[in-house]
C-alpha cells in the first residue's frame, strides 16, 4: 500500500509539474490530486525536490523504456528515427496545451537555478545520444551527433510552436517534412546537410 501511495504521488506530480509547472505547483496541491491528508503525504515525501527528484527518475525510466521498445520493434534506425518524430502528434493534444514535458521541465529548472536541472537535462541527453546512435547505425559517420541535434532541435521547436499557436496542420506538415530530410539523410547519409 505505501508503495501505491508513493507511486501515486509521484504520478500525480508528473502530471501537476507538467500541466501547472513546479514552481507553480504546491504540496497542497499534489496531496488534493491523491486525495491524502497532509500527514500522510509527509511520510512518502519530506521536501518538494524530493518528490522533484522522483519525477525525473520516473520520466527517465519511461523514456528509457519507450527507446528500448523502438529498439525491439523498429524495422532499423531510420523507422527508429521517425518513431521519435511522429510522437509530436502521437502527444499532439498534450504538447498543444503544455509544451514538451522535457523540455519544459528542463528549461523552468533551469531558469530557477534549480539543483535538479542538470539530473532533468539527463533526459535530453538521453535522447541526443540515442539519436546518435541511430544515426551512426544509419552510416552517418562524423555527422551523427549533428544529425541528431537537428532532429532533437527540430522537436524542440516543434514543440514550442504547436504550444504557441495551437495548429495541428503546421505540426502534420513538419512532421513530414522532417521525415522527407530523413529519407534524404537515409539515401546519402553524408550529403545532407
Amino acid at each position: 500500500m505505501a508503495e501505491s501511495t508513493r507511486q501515486q504521488i509521484v504520478d500525480a506530480a508528473d502530471d501537476l509539474f507538467y500541466g501547472q509547472g513546479f514552481a507553480q505547483t504546491s504540496f497542497a496541491d499534489i496531496a488534493a490530486a491523491v486525495k491524502i491528508s497532509r500527514g500522510n503525504f509527509y511520510y512518502h515525501f519530506k521536501t518538494k525536490d524530493e518528490i522533484l527528484d522522483a519525477v525525473i527518475d520516473k520520466r527517465l525510466a519511461d523514456r528509457e523504456a519507450l527507446l528500448a521498445k523502438w529498439d525491439e520493434t523498429a524495422a532499423g534506425p531510420v523507422d527508429r528515427i521517425a518513431c521519435f518524430v511522429k510522437i509530436v502528434i502521437v502527444n499532439q493534444s498534450r504538447i498543444m496545451a503544455f509544451g514538451c514535458p522535457v523540455g519544459t521541465l528542463t528549461t523552468e529548472l533551469f531558469k530557477l537555478g534549480h539543483p535538479s536541472a542538470g539530473k532533468a537535462n539527463r533526459i535530453m541527453a538521453l535522447f541526443r545520444d540515442w539519436l546518435v546512435r541511430q544515426f551512426e547505425a544509419l552510416g552517418c559517420g562524423d555527422r551523427s551527433t549533428d544529425q541528431a541535434l537537428h532532429v532533437l532541435g527540430w522537436s524542440q521547436g516543434v514543440a514550442t510552436l504547436s504550444q504557441a499557436f495551437k495548429d495541428e496542420a503546421h505540426v502534420e506538415r513538419e512532421v513530414r517534412r522532417i521525415l522527407a530530410w530523413l529519407d534524404d539523410v537515409a539515401g546519402s547519409p553524408s550529403a545532407v546537410q
